[in-house]
């Protein structure tokens, strides 16, 4: 008996140093989300802002940013690193914009042919983007921020001085007085323009669209699994997704028929409407991404992501592998910023697209994603986190320091020690793997 007890006393030891093993990995690998959890909270406090007005622009902001986040994905998965090369994308649909606002093409058809006319120019620039990335393996981050540098410098010379001498046009709002030059700003909203082109298509009541969309997922996903007839279709990732379906179904349903029950702050949420189309157009990103994987194409950057050696030996062309995933994602950031500028209204022709790169790569690091690793969940969670961030930061600061600007500088410091501390984090956790 004695023996039998002393086993049983060592393996329940074993299993508590497990469980405190696994619990101390957890918090070393989401410590960068936690932390940003917690100054959200603490700057939400300090701010004082109205919930409602947080829920309204954090709803605004992430059907914003969401795309141009999720296109950096791809790039992550074939072992290529953070794409700063997304800026360049971002400068593809830039150039779209401009053609379509000259030509006078306004509304959705205006917005359509921006995405259309910016594929050739994504493609291209991807290509090239790809075979520097190539040439430079194992720097490829640093190689495309330096890229994006130097694309900007040939883009600055396009619109500075190229338009209006080299390049034929004139157009007296868009070009300056001078005939040389593209303005500074040019108003997406002019002669109805493609402001809101893609937002304004279908808007409806936010709860509405979550609770509709709670329970076709529930439905969804069950069918797909008994349909996939996987062996165990109860599992701990089916509960999660049915829990969190459930919750939101449930407070969706509170808001829509108890909503004249709630305190008057939370009241106002039911007047909170949702971009429809552009939801759909950041779902299907995601599904993109999720079926991608499951393709030849996406076990590719899986292998070449994981080992380039093993990959090559593989029979797998490894350069033309990884020059595909960042053509596709430098394609996606053209498309995402295209989203983002017919939300905003305003295109500013040299400034749009040059912080393009850093705050969506802050945005996928606070998520929890890594150099090597990045999930559609972590993206939309660092998408949440560093915009919530971004909203109560000003007043936070005015409210603490008595000054706004302070808050304005902790927005900076967050965008650039994020990226840092989640790079030295990853080199520090590579060391420890190589010492075991």
């Amino acid at each position: 008996m004695a023996p039998m007890s002393n086993a049983k006393s060592s393996m329940s030891t074993l299993e508590n140093k497990e469980t405190a093993f696994n619990f101390k990995n957890f918090l070393i690998n989401n410590s960068v989300t936690i932390l940003f959890m917690i100054i959200c909270l603490i700057g939400v406090k300090l701010s004082k802002l109205p919930l409602f007005f947080i829920g309204s622009e954090l709803l605004t902001r992430i059907t914003r940013n969401s795309f141009l986040v999720l296109s950096l994905i791809i790039p992550v998965l074939a072992g290529m690193g953070l794409n700063f090369g997304i800026t360049i994308g971002a400068m593809a649909g830039q150039i779209a914009i401009f053609t379509v606002m000259h030509w006078g093409i306004t509304g959705i058809k205006g917005f359509l042919l921006c995405a259309l006319l910016a594929v050739p120019l994504a493609l291209l620039f991807g290509s090239l983007i790809g075979k520097l990335l190539n040439k430079t393996k194992g720097q490829e981050m640093i190689a495309s921020m330096i890229a994006g540098f130097f694309a900007n410098g040939i883009y600055q010379f396009i619109f500075l001085f190229s338009i209006g001498t080299i390049i034929p046009i004139k157009d007296p709002v868009m070009i300056l007085s001078s005939g040389v030059g593209v303005r500074n700003t040019i108003d997406l909203s002019r002669n109805v323009g493609i402001k809101y082109a893609l937002d304004n298509l279908i808007k409806l009541p936010a709860f509405h669209v979550f609770l509709v969309g709670a329970i076709l997922t529930m439905f969804i996903y069950t069918g797909f699994r008994i349909y996939s007839k996987k062996e165990k279709i109860f599992t701990g990732k089916y509960a999660i997704t049915m829990v969190s379906c459930f919750v939101l179904a449930v407070v969706s349903g509170i808001f829509i028929l108890g909503g004249s029950y709630l305190p008057n702050e939370l009241k106002m949420f039911k007047n909170i409407k949702l971009p429809v189309i552009t939801c759909v157009v950041v779902a299907a990103l995601c599904i993109f991404n999720v079926l991608i994987v499951k393709t030849k194409l996406g076990q590719d950057f899986r292998t070449v992501g994981q080992d380039n050696h093993i990959a090559k030996v593989s029979g797998i062309n490894v350069d033309k592998v990884r020059m595909i995933a960042i053509t596709l994602s430098t394609l996606l950031a053209a498309w995402g910023q295209l989203i983002f500028l017919q939300n905003m209204g305003t295109l500013n022709t040299y400034g749009s697209h040059v912080q393009i790169a850093t705050f969506s790569i802050a945005a996928l690091l606070i998520g929890g994603a890594s150099v090597s690793r990045a999930t559609i969940g972590q993206a939309l969670l660092g998408t949440v986190l560093f915009h919530t961030l971004f909203i109560v930061s000003p007043k936070a600061g005015k409210n603490l320091f008595g000054d706004a600007q302070i808050g304005e500088f902790f927005r900076a410091f967050v965008a650039y020690g994020v990226i840092g501390l989640s790079l030295g984090l990853h080199a520090w956790k590579k060391r420890i793997q190589l010492k075991k």
